[in-house]
């Protein structure tokens, strides 16, 4: 499969996904939430995106499956003969997107062999697009249509002229652990920038070169992430579970992700930085 080839639709649809958002976003008012059984919140605009999501990949790639945040579930004994895949998080940051911060994202990936090797992340309110091709790069294309590539930053320059490691960071979760965390990078490399924001757009930082380490500490599920990493691998960086192993995807029956690392500079110690997890 080309995957080059699939990425102009896949942005197509990201960007109508993000419009369906916008519509709901942008009406007066209190947005209505549901719960859902994990007590994670559900919007009409969730449920309006992943429903054009599906419908358009669907019609794109039909011999394709298809895992969606929204999709309900899929047993692990049918999810475990998928090779090839589309992962979707059809409106990742809904917290943020009730809050109006637009700190929100569509996120599409296709995953081959536990990897995800084309990702499209859409930034619905500032209408900028992340993408990443394994193999053929990474971009960010702004609401105009420029577009230009991406690509990770080296971490040693920063420190030889006393800039500060930048570290991004969730505003919600993990704050106890990601502090541990920044102490431990304080002693060992310097001076520690952090900065806070919702949703896979701290991944995108790291990919386009604006941030050096986005560790997440605190759980996270596979279509959270799968996107950007595809996009942050695309340009240059890294994603890592905490004892330094590629994050992978489908490999197991639940779809919690471990606590990973999104590496900017792979070329940089972060393992002897970071140091091994403590044993359980």
């Amino acid at each position: 499969m080309e995957y080059q080839q699939l990425l102009g639709p896949l942005v197509e649809i990201s960007e109508a996904a993000g419009s369906a958002i916008l519509e709901i976003y942008n009406t007066c008012g209190d947005i209505e939430v549901q719960s859902k059984g994990d007590d994670s919140p559900l919007t009409r605009a969730d449920l309006a995106a992943h429903h054009l999501i599906v419908d358009r990949l669907a019609a794109l790639t039909p011999e394709l499956p298809i895992l969606s945040e929204e999709s309900g579930e899929i047993p692990a004994e049918q999810r475990a003969g998928w090779t090839r895949y589309w992962l979707v998080d059809p409106l990742d940051g809904t917290k943020e997107f009730i809050n109006r911060n637009g700190e929100f994202t569509v996120n599409i990936a296709l995953i081959d062999q536990g990897a995800p090797v084309l990702g499209v992340v859409h930034v619905p309110v500032k209408g900028t697009t992340y993408t990443g091709v394994k193999g053929a790069g990474a971009t960010c294309r702004d609401a105009s249509g420029g577009l230009q590539p991406i690509q990770v930053r080296p971490l040693s320059p920063r420190l030889q002229s006393s800039q500060p490691v930048v570290v991004v960071g969730s505003r919600r979760h993990g704050a106890d652990a990601l502090d541990a965390c920044i102490e431990k990078i304080r002693a060992e490399v310097g001076e520690v920038e952090l900065t806070s924001m919702g949703s896979s757009l701290k991944i995108c930082l790291v990919a386009a070169g604006e941030a050096d380490l986005y560790p997440r500490l605190a759980p996270t599920c596979e279509w959270d992430t799968a996107a950007a990493q595809a996009v942050l691998e695309a340009a240059g960086g890294q994603v890592t579970d905490i004892h330094h192993q590629p994050l992978r995807y489908n490999q197991k029956a639940e779809l919690l992700n471990p606590f990973f690392y999104c590496i900017g500079d792979p070329g940089f110690g972060w393992a002897a930085v970071l140091g091994a997890p403590e044993a359980d």
